[in-house]
């Protein structure tokens, strides 16, 4: 009797092990499919946000590179391009060759990273057409180049392919404060943002009767304000300097390249108050450097100044205006 109890319970413990094992397989193999499958195009009843990418110029697993997506209906617009881009929009379920346009708010580098990814990624999903992108200038010289020096393999795999090569390639138009645009139900206009280091645009948007702007790394108030007066929501990029005075005080080998750098930036303290005095509703925070190991930090730097909504962006975060 003993032993036919002990058969029996082994027989159990087998079979709970098989189902488990075969569980996780299953779960593993879901979790697989989803980074290949094919993804269909999303679409927005009202317009929304989605982060992208929340990071900035350092590298951070958990913060890719700067990118903040405008929905509205089945059209889908990037403010910046960073690093990791084409996965993050995977990870947001933004099929990579949904966006029609990428809009540019500086040359520099954090921004830029990924339209090379974006384009051939994108021309295999695939994309028929070039992948706009407007910028201040400079642009169309970037872009050029990106074209020129993806040429012989592009035109190779076209050939071998059997298909058109357009997709791959970038088609950049230059613009400056005062370009206005409107397609697919979503209107934009470009903003002077300064020029520390790089000339800089914010964009504002207009989508079913909402208005919004999209803002960069960015070390003017004064043209923030003016840009975002009268917006229903505002994105801007979170410096949390108190890190850098913290790290200068601490005893830093290169306090100067420190002080050079925070110069480069808009602190959080100052981005807040530029909300509070454009008079939004929503401030949203993101491009986050350092990225901080609480929330918390950047939240309660951002209430001494401001005292509307605050969001402290997350990757694939969604946010109606």
């Amino acid at each position: 009797m003993m032993g036919a109890r002990v058969a029996i319970l082994l027989v159990g413990v087998v079979s709970l092990a098989v189902s488990l094992f075969f569980t996780c397989q299953s779960w593993r193999y879901r979790e697989l499919a989803q980074g290949v499958a094919w993804l269909p195009d999303q679409a927005w009843e009202q317009p929304s946000l989605v982060m992208v990418g929340t990071g900035a110029s350092h590298e951070n697993p958990n913060r890719l590179g700067p990118s903040t997506a405008v929905g509205f209906g089945s059209r889908v617009v990037l403010v910046d391009a960073g690093r990791g881009v084409t996965e993050a929009l995977r990870a947001c379920s933004i099929p990579v060759a949904q966006p029609d346009t990428v809009l540019l708010t500086s040359l520099l580098p954090e921004n830029t990273v990924g339209l090379d990814d974006l384009a051939l990624t994108g021309w295999n999903t695939p994309r028929e057409q070039p992948l706009r992108v407007l910028g201040p200038p400079g642009t169309r010289a970037l872009a050029d180049a990106i074209n020129a020096g993806n040429a012989a393999a592009v035109s190779a795999l076209a050939a071998a392919r059997g298909v058109d090569a357009a997709g791959a390639r970038i088609e950049a138009v230059e613009i400056g404060d005062g370009f206005t645009e409107s397609r697919g139900g979503i209107a934009m206009r470009a903003a002077d943002a300064g020029s520390a280091p790089l000339p800089a645009l914010a964009y504002r948007f207009e989508a079913n009767g909402r208005s919004f702007v999209v803002s960069g790394r960015n070390p003017d108030p004064e043209r923030l304000v003016a840009a975002a007066t009268g917006a229903a929501l505002l994105v801007g990029a979170g410096f949390f300097d108190a890190s850098i005075e913290a790290a200068i005080e601490a005893g830093a080998e290169n306090p100067e390249q420190l002080r050079r750098e925070a110069a480069l930036h808009l602190p959080l303290a100052r981005l807040a108050e530029a909300a509070t005095r454009a008079g939004v509703g929503t401030l949203v925070v993101t491009r986050l450097e350092p990225p901080p190991l609480f929330d918390e930090q950047y939240r309660t730097t951002v209430r001494t100044q401001f005292r509307g909504e605050v969001w402290i962006a997350s990757e694939c975060a969604q946010i109606a205006p």
